[in-house]
């Protein structure tokens, strides 16, 4: 439940606190007083989006803080998914700047608007005269069957298996979508393929020909060069290493003189052999070395080919190449593999259907069990609020396909009166009828859904005398289990409150500022003859609003 509200510099306030308490809790005061205000700070606490309009003083900044009671309600797994620090006493603080920056705290850790509205939805549930009125939406009217029904278990069980659901049909429409660019792209894959097939290109082969090509162009060049040079190494009568062997006997005779003549001497000898080595192989290579048009024809066009498709696919090497030519053929078998996964994802989707549409009419039976009792109850109360002639039913349409709550669309039918004939409430209902709807259904709901702290504004709008007398007895028989916060121009329903506060303008030096402060009973007496009469109110009002406070328990 929510323990005290802070508001500075929203609107038409400068400074206010409230403290409020379990049971029911009643705001009024005269029109553009300020007491929706008091709500839209509450419904930025919740999430709402922040507007600098908003501001008392454009100069400074607008802080808004809620403290609540939260030791009974489950919260910690939450906090823990969050990464917030838990504690049984929650404090929200929402910030707003002059340049309109926004920042929102869960026990001073900063959180996201999205955490705050998700948080907020487990604590308060605002019922506003001017939003969409709950009963209109199809989502809360399954929520009302499936809170009567106790559904959650079977609820959260579907919503596992839903979520599974959607995320394979979204891998279907993903692989669905991919299969059909690859076939767009079919002919062109396939022919970029064949073509590298065709060409086969081996790994490093084009570094391989480009040097075995111009070994062929300089054949000639390499047969005469190094022939001549291996002869003037080892085969001419004067060849370079028989004279150095020729050296060796006159150099031999004087090793052992000293350590580094020594070493010189095994240089020398071990150069004769080097250089006999090198003279054989450029001499082997010389022979070895052929012209051969034919292959340097076969080569060029060879070359020609790889360089080609190089050029066509930018790739700088035979490797780069060869990963494009992988990236084709992959292509190609993505294609057949796309093909097998869609298969096997849309057998799955079938299982899954089935599963889903077996739990949907588990949900949809246990629905359709606690309509009777439930349309029962809500004809008896709306019989004491004034509309006995009221008729009211549940209309069930099986969906094709499942949706995130089962398979069912509901439709909730109204009339007002004897012999009209029923319609969906939001074309038929006025706005006092829809008001006293909307009270009985949440009334009747309240205990199954766990909302700590329900807050009304202007529930009672469209209703007075007797109707809305009883309408205050629904809100405080609501309050035994939970807190009710209710802002009302009724003076019946205002004399049924535990804590009646009184909203008021104050004129300061520059301007005019919304107050709030909690009345005793003189000054209850007085602010409800007030409403019943006029400002200041007659003796009979005063009487009359006496009377009510004296009789206001149900």
């Amino acid at each position: 439940m929510i323990t005290s509200l802070d508001i500075r510099n929203y609107a038409l306030i400068d400074e206010l606190h409230v403290d409020f308490a379990n049971g029911l809790s009643i705001i009024t005061g005269e029109t553009g007083a300020g007491k929706s205000i008091i709500l839209g700070g509450l419904g930025l606490i919740m999430g709402q989006r922040a507007d600098t309009k908003a501001l008392f003083d454009l100069e400074k900044k607008c802080i808004i803080e809620a403290h609540f009671q939260v030791a009974n309600y489950g919260l910690k797994d939450f906090f823990e998914l969050h990464e917030l620090d838990y504690d049984d006493e929650l404090v929200i603080r929402r910030e707003i700047t002059p340049s309109g920056k926004s920042r929102a705290f869960v026990n001073d850790t900063p959180a996201k608007l999205s955490v705050l509205q998700s948080l907020s939805r487990s604590l308060i549930d605002l019922h506003q005269q001017f939003d969409t009125l709950d009963i209109h939406n199809v989502s809360f009217q399954l929520r009302m069957l499936d809170a009567l029904a106790n559904n959650d278990r079977l609820l959260k069980e579907y919503a596992i298996a839903y979520k599974d659901y959607q995320s394979d049909q979204r891998k279907v429409a993903g692989l669905k979508a991919e299969q059909e660019q690859l076939r767009q792209q079919a002919d062109y894959v396939t022919f970029q393929l064949n073509e590298f097939e065709e060409a086969d290109v081996q790994e490093g082969e084009a570094e391989k020909l480009e040097e075995e090509l111009k070994t062929l162009e300089r054949a000639e060049d390499i047969q005469r060069v190094l022939g001549a040079a291996g002869v003037q190494l080892v085969d001419d009568e004067q060849a370079i290493v028989n004279q150095i062997r020729s050296l060796l006997p006159g150099i031999e005779s004087l090793r052992g003189v000293n350590q580094q003549l020594d070493e010189l001497v095994d240089r020398l000898d071990g150069l004769t052999y080097e250089l006999e080595d090198t003279g054989q192989q450029l001499i082997s290579l010389a022979e070895d070395t052929e012209s051969d048009a034919a292959r340097l024809s076969e080569i060029n066009e060879r070359v020609s080919t790889i360089n080609g498709l190089m050029q066509k696919h930018s790739a700088t090497s035979t490797a780069e190449l060869l990963k494009i030519h992988e990236d084709f053929a992959g292509r190609v078998h993505s294609h057949d593999q796309i093909d097998k996964e869609i298969a096997s994802l849309e057998k799955h989707l079938h299982i899954q259907f089935k599963v889903l549409s077996e739990r949907a009419l588990q949900l949809r039976e246990r629905r359709k069990k606690v309509v009777p009792g439930f349309l029962k109850k809500i004809h008896g109360h709306l019989s004491k609020l004034s509309m006995a002639n009221a008729q009211i039913d549940i209309q069930f349409e099986p969906l094709a396909v499942p949706g995130p709550t089962g398979m069912d669309a509901v439709d909730y039918l109204f009339s007002a009166n004897k012999g009209s004939r029923l319609q969906p409430i939001k074309n038929v209902a006025s706005g006092g009828e829809l008001s006293r709807l909307t009270l009985v259904t949440k009334s009747l709901v309240a205990s199954s859904i766990p909302l700590p702290t329900l807050i009304f504004d202007e529930i009672d709008a469209g209703v007075s005398g007797d109707v809305a007398l009883r309408m205050g007895d629904i809100l405080h028989e609501l309050s035994a289990k939970h807190q009710v916060v209710t802002i009302t121009h009724s003076p019946q329903v205002a004399s049924k409150a535990d804590k009646h506060f009184f909203v008021y303008k104050q004129d300061l030096k520059t301007r005019t500022a919304t107050r709030i402060r909690e009345l005793n009973r003189k000054d209850r007496i007085e602010a409800i003859a007030v409403m019943l009469s006029c400002d200041p109110p007659s003796k009979p009002a005063i009487a009359n609003a006496r009377g009510l406070l004296a009789t206001a328990r149900p």
